[in-house]
């Protein structure tokens, strides 16, 4: 077990291999591919006509010589086929001939017109009688007798021995008699030297390609990746400093890399954003938590010291510090709250419901534990709107605004509450006769912690956070939330959803409104109205009536 992590650290690290290395080498090895496949086509190809063209120069040789000694009827001899095929030869060599006169005299075959095929040095010309004997040879051929009954021209041997032999019968014109056969061997000698020289020029060509493709592609990736140490020396100094304002600068490529360095850009954006305020929420949550501990410590050390023997200063600093944790209590459950809204499209993204319904369901609520007000509700939907929403987080937004708008109605208790919607939302609205918020504050009464006036939110057991709960959660599902208010006539909140348009959604969600109220009906006993609940919904806790307006 020890001696594992000694192995482990001494393990030599694998060899890095940059791009432009990488996309040079694919380059080269895809070129090589696609060119060698082209060489081997191209060489097939070319072979193959050679071949037929040796073939064809075969044929017309063992047609030219029997043609020339079909003539013979009474068959053929030593004398006749040399007349024919190699009419120089009865001409004896004088005397004064040099030696090298002499040669060339026996080296002249095939004056005759018909005969041009055979005039070709790679040719062998061999004429045999009908039982095998040999009346005339041009050439050594080592390719022994054959009878055949027909003509025919093959290929013998492999690689650069192979040779092309033709074949065939000779027989007289008139009788049509067997008179002899005749042999011609080609030895493909100007086939194999085209073939070899062919090959190297594929392999050469080969080469340059593969070398050319390489260099282009190391040049290529080198200007293609340069935006790459733009981006990679803007990471580096992320490293260095996370709130730095360097940045990627703009490329002009019109391309994926620049595409990638917006993405980039505003990656780096949004992360210090997200930066500025954990630091800001961390401020916040220890400036609010400071206060109730400071109290609470001061009437337990209060106690400590000689309050404890005086029933009413222990009454009184008990009944403070209750009050002080359950404060604390709150603000944790709210920042909790917070924390959950910035995952609703992991955890809620098919969540749905009936908008209608819900609102209608919060109005009465409200209407019942508040008596002393004044609810009028203006419903212009006239038919189920369904919303992809979380029914637990539409209800907690709609609780946080009426409680807002409940909790600064000092004079004129009366709330009105709205519904409406369009083509593609649907709008709630709660109104308020309250206080209202000057122009200074409507602009922060959605940042977190920030109350507009703390003595009295605090007074009314606000954190400063229930606004910025509904925000976050009204945005994390694609909808608009906003405020309209004049201070001493009272404030609007509307917020704003997507109506579902989803078939499958909009039928599962239609399903499921159908089943809850069946069981809900036959569970009830006869004579009693059900009420409208969700297979989901779950209590809500206490805090949820206690967020906070400003």
């Amino acid at each position: 077990m020890n001696d594992e992590p000694a192995t482990m650290a001494t393990q030599p690290q694998r060899q890095r291999w940059s791009l432009k290395w990488k996309w040079a080498l694919g380059t080269a090895i895809g070129t090589a591919l696609i060119f060698i496949c082209f060489s081997l086509l191209m060489y097939k190809s070319f072979t193959n006509l050679l071949l037929r063209q040796e073939q064809r120069d075969v044929a017309n040789a063992v047609t030219a010589v029997q043609q020339s000694l079909r003539s013979e009827s009474t068959g053929l001899t030593v004398k006749s086929v040399a007349a024919k095929l190699q009419p120089e030869a009865n001409i004896e060599p004088s005397e004064g001939m040099s030696s090298r006169q002499q040669g060339a005299l026996k080296t002249k075959f095939f004056t005759d017109s018909q005969l041009t095929a055979l005039s070709r040095t790679n040719l062998a010309v061999t004429v045999y009688n009908p039982e095998g004997v040999t009346l005339y040879i041009s050439r050594k051929d080592a390719h022994e007798f054959k009878k055949i009954s027909s003509r025919e021209i093959g290929l013998v041997g492999s690689g650069s021995d192979s040779e092309l032999v033709g074949r065939a019968p000779i027989r007289a014109t008139k009788t049509h008699k067997l008179i002899g056969y005749a042999q011609v061997t080609d030895n493909l000698s100007d086939f194999h030297n085209t073939t070899h020289n062919l090959m190297w020029i594929f392999i050469v060509m080969t080469m340059i390609a593969i070398f050319g493709a390489a260099l282009l592609g190391y040049f290529l990736a080198a200007f293609l990746l340069r935006p790459m140490r733009k981006i990679r020396e803007t990471i580096n100094a992320v490293n260095a400093d996370p709130q730095t304002d360097s940045r990627v600068p703009d490329l002009n490529r019109n391309d994926e890399l620049s595409d990638l360095a917006i993405l980039f850009n505003d990656m780096l954006d949004q992360m210090q954003r997200y930066i500025t305020q954990q630091q800001q929420f961390v401020e916040d949550v220890s400036h609010e938590l400071r206060t109730p501990v400071a109290i609470i410590q001061g009437h337990m050390e209060l106690l400590n010291r000689w309050g404890k023997d005086d029933p009413q200063v222990l009454a009184e600093s008990l009944s403070a510090s209750l009050s002080e944790t359950q404060r604390m209590q709150s603000l944790v459950q709210e920042m909790l709250d917070l924390s959950r809204a910035e995952q609703l499209e992991i955890n809620f993204s098919h969540e749905t419901t009936d908008v209608q319904k819900l609102v209608t369901q919060a109005f009465n609520d409200f209407k019942m534990i508040h008596p002393d007000f004044l609810f009028t509700f203006d419903d212009d939907v006239h038919k189920p709107v369904y919303a992809q929403i979380y029914r637990n987080h539409l209800e907690q937004i709609l609780i946080i605004l009426l409680d807002n708008a409940v909790k600064y109605s000092t004079k004129r208790k009366e709330i009105h509450l709205s519904l409406s919607t369009d083509y593609r939302y649907i709008e709630v609205a709660v109104q308020d006769f309250g206080e209202g918020i000057s122009k200074d504050n409507l602009d922060r009464v959605f940042n977190r912690f920030y109350r507009v006036d703390k003595a009295r939110s605090r007074d009314k057991g606000g954190n400063g956070l229930g606004l910025s709960i509904a925000q976050r959660l009204v945005e994390g599902y694609h909808g608009q939330i906003s405020v309209e208010s004049v201070v001493g006539q009272g404030s609007i909140f509307r917020f704003q959803l997507p109506i579902l348009k989803d078939p499958k959604l909009l039928a599962k969600a239609e399903a499921d409104t159908d089943a809850v109220e069946k069981i809900a009906k036959s569970e009830l006993p006869a004579g009693i109205k059900p009420a409208v609940t969700d297979p989901d919904e779950k209590p809500l806790d206490d805090h949820e009536h206690d967020d906070s307006h400003q």
